[in-house]
């Protein structure tokens, strides 16, 4: 099986080579932006990776490989307008160098594009691949809603929140290995093991990004630290925190995340707080417990190991990554 670094290339030139440049430009550029912007593309190199696992053609899953990273795409440009976000990947987003409007159409074509691609699969396996990428696309707006309803709600759980992250993050994940492993040729039994080890990966993603936003190297991260804090983001740091505090750090906490000022200050003194009650070190902990989870699933794959290689080893890049 081919690693990440090979099959980053193979998908970056790839994905150049698609038109994306039709009229009106002002439709088409942000597109072409956006696109250009790069990224991991961790998930379309899922797909890609469950395809060949079970013997099948990478080229046979890159038209579905595409669409995946299509509709990441179009849910970033639609995110960064709901959360005001002007930065996305250091440079500035759509909406902010274009307009609201222009980046909800550009948004929107990026949608339809990705169904051009994922209709793509051969005819025996389409209705199946296009139920997945249905299924994964209504829950992924479903948990974007779950996130703008938290930011008026105070009386959140963890569960809630590892529902809502389930549902806007980690099931593309999964979506993205199950179509891969059903255009390789894989079982449904086994395509769903790999949907559970994809869906498992994808909340220790989440959870990593939730860590780093507090706990990373600024010069390593690639952004300033403590966005989620300074814009009262109820993550699994603070809701956890919630859960185990005192009554009075709990008042405290509660009182930062009720107002809009603060700063660096603000940010130290949560940070410190998260510190005192060791939510970071559950964290981690929590971040690990879905590593083995997925990799269970994974190990229950009737293939060899060897096979199976390369996706353990996405796993780690995935989890123990600092950027």
């Amino acid at each position: 099986m081919k690693g990440y670094e090979e099959l980053f290339s193979y998908f970056e030139e790839n994905l150049k080579q698609q038109a994306f440049d039709n009229k009106p430009s002002e439709l088409y550029a942000p597109i072409q932006y956006t696109l250009g912007l790069g990224g991991k593309r961790i998930r379309p190199i899922l797909t890609l990776m469950a395809c060949e696992l079970f013997g099948g053609e990478i080229e046979k899953a890159l038209p579905q490989a595409i669409a995946i990273e299509l509709f990441h795409n179009f849910t970033l440009i639609h995110d960064d307008i709901m959360d005001n976000a002007p930065l996305r990947r250091g440079e500035v987003t759509v909406y902010k160098k274009w307009n609201s409007n222009i980046a909800i159409l550009s948004g929107d074509t990026l949608f339809a594009l990705a169904y051009q691609y994922v209709q793509k699969a051969d005819t025996n396996i389409l209705p199946v691949t296009l139920n997945v990428f249905n299924k994964t696309a209504i829950e992924v707006c479903e948990g974007q809603q779950f996130d703008l309803n938290f930011e008026t709600k105070n009386n959140l759980s963890v569960d809630q929140y590892i529902e809502m992250i389930k549902l806007k993050t980690a099931v593309l994940f999964a979506a993205s290995l199950k179509i891969g492993a059903l255009i390789g040729g894989a079982s449904f039994n086994d395509a769903e093991k790999l949907y559970d080890f994809g869906l498992n990966l994808g909340l220790g993603f989440q959870l990593k990004d939730d860590f780093l936003d507090t706990y990373g190297d600024e010069h390593i991260f690639g952004k300033k630290t403590g966005s989620d804090i300074l814009a009262n983001k109820k993550t699994f740091l603070y809701l956890k925190a919630l859960e185990i505090a005192d009554k009075e750090t709990r008042k405290r906490l509660i009182n930062y995340f009720n107002s809009k000022e603060g700063g660096i200050e603000k940010f130290n003194e949560v940070k410190a707080i998260f510190t005192r009650l060791k939510v970071d070190r559950l964290a981690l902990e929590k971040i690990e417990e879905y590593r083995k989870i997925g990799l269970s699933s994974l190990d229950k794959i009737n293939l060899l190991p060897e096979k199976k290689e390369k996706l353990f080893a996405i796993s780690s890049l995935m989890i123990e990554r600092d950027k």
